[in-house]
């Protein structure tokens, strides 16, 4: 069978292709957008990228369409495929009805934190012997792809809130008909999709809903929004967890170091460990994967033994470069409360180190200014904050951040701000891009420029 995906370098998408491909189908695909990790995926796999939606990507007919969410009504490939009445599907439906019937899907779900909790029980359970199943927003780096089909009944998915596609607007993860569901968190976001938070508890809502009663709820036990989720309803047995506090599943730093953990269930179970991790998100990520893992009878022991050997995602505080003492990190983090709880992190992990952030505003619910009220007070801890600030943000943007005062700058051109980055730069900074996109390069070019400048001076 020939699979043509429209959208095809999300990070979805990607891994959809990654599981066609397995399943032995001729996958071909298309995309405006292209950066890595995804497109690095793609052409390892040798599916063949289209740049762009001519229409003339669809001779020869394929003999199924798999459309993206980033794909609308008048993009010139979607108006052919309608008006040739071709046969297609949605990625969430498409992956329930080839991949994960007759599995016992783990889903993980939630505004922050999906990726690495994902991450983390897939490699938990593969350390395990388990062999899972997994489709992930990222690139696990104990993985060689962001997704597989496995060799056993247990599929790990990112649980995404954001619509399946144009003709389906109902979450993705309503399409998942997961057994074990963790629920990290909740904010608001999405807000190009979702009016307020209401509108996202009732998708949440239709999640609990299908979750069998003999399935597994793991929900983090310090989250109001989450609560009201559970409050609307929940007929599958339900297990809560937290850092320091009174839940079944707790966790702890044993040192102040962050490098030593302890987690602990309410029966009595508890195992410490090391690891290459740091800060009370991961730690709250970490314990929920450590639950879910529960569903494949996986020991606590065995879990935290296995998280010593997890190194990480790709793009999550992923440090891509050491330069004259200068340490570059890769993050996705574009929501405040995540770049908020990343620079708590680094602060505490780097005592004594400037911290610097380079951030691309980028999402569509950044774009609306949904976010512009918290966004300073996001930064608020960094040292020095360099800003790509994108020609569509209106002046209500630029009011929101006058309290960075001249710890802030604002550059509307890559390679200007690659360039006042590199001069404000000292040994000793812990520098983190962060964007949900491929930020134009930056981060390249600028460790590219620093080397170049080490090398001079050497």
């Amino acid at each position: 069978m020939h699979v043509h995906i429209l959208g095809i370098c999300g990070t979805f998408m990607a891994g959809i292709a990654a599981l066609a491909k397995a399943r032995g189908h001729r996958v071909t695909g298309s995309d405006q957008n292209v950066y890595p990790p995804m497109s690095t995926q793609l052409k390892r796999l040798n599916i063949d990228l289209i740049e762009g939606f001519d229409p003339q990507q669809l001779q020869p007919e394929p003999d199924c369409i798999v459309v993206g969410n980033v794909m609308s009504r008048g993009n010139p490939v979607v108006e052919a495929m309608l008006d040739r009445g071709l046969a297609y599907t949605s990625g969430p439906q498409w992956l329930a009805e080839h991949v994960l019937r007759d599995r016992h899907v783990m889903a993980i779900a939630g505004t922050h934190g999906k990726t690495t909790t994902a991450s983390m029980l897939a490699w938990i359970l593969e350390d395990a012997g388990l062999a899972p199943g997994y489709l992930i927003g990222g690139k696990p780096t104990n993985f060689d792809c962001s997704a597989r089909l496995g060799e056993s009944e247990f599929f790990v998915i990112e649980a995404d809130e954001y619509d399946t596609a144009f003709f389906d607007k109902r979450a993705k993860f309503v399409h998942y008909r997961p057994s074990t569901l963790v629920l990290n968190n909740l904010e608001f976001d999405h807000a190009d999709i979702y009016r307020d938070m209401d509108a996202i508890l009732w998708q949440f809502h239709q999640l609990l809903r299908i979750v069998p009663g003999k399935g597994r709820v793991i929900v983090n036990g310090k989250d109001d929004n989450l609560q009201a989720a559970i409050d609307m309803g929940c007929w599958t047995p339900l297990e809560t967890f937290g850092v320091n506090g009174d839940f079944d599943w707790v966790a702890e730093f044993v040192d102040s170091a962050e490098r030593q953990i302890r987690i602990a269930h309410r029966d009595g179970s508890q195992a410490d460990g090391f690891w290459k991790l740091g800060g009370s998100y991961n730690l709250e990520n970490a314990l929920a994967a450590v639950a879910a893992s529960r569903s494949a009878a996986v020991s606590v022991t065995r879990a935290v033994e296995a998280l010593s050997r997890f190194d990480g995602v790709k793009r999550r505080m992923e440090r891509t470069a050491t330069v004259a003492d200068i340490a570059i990190y890769d993050d996705f983090a574009h929501h405040p409360t995540a770049i908020r709880r990343t620079i708590e992190g680094m602060k505490k992990r780097n005592p004594g180190q400037r911290i610097v952030i380079a951030l691309e505003p980028r999402s569509n619910t950044m774009k609306m200014g949904a976010h512009n009220d918290d966004l300073a007070d996001a930064l608020s801890e960094s040292d020095l904050i360099v800003l790509f600030r994108p020609a569509d943000f209106g002046p209500d943007f630029d009011s929101a951040l006058a309290p960075l005062g001249d710890r802030l700058q604002l550059y509307d051109d890559y390679d200007a701000l690659v360039s006042g980055l590199a001069a404000k730069l000292l040994p000793g900074d812990q520098l983190v891009f962060m964007s949900n996109g491929g930020f134009g390069a930056v981060r390249q070019k600028l460790t590219m420029q620093l080397n170049n400048q080490h090398r001079a001076d050497s």
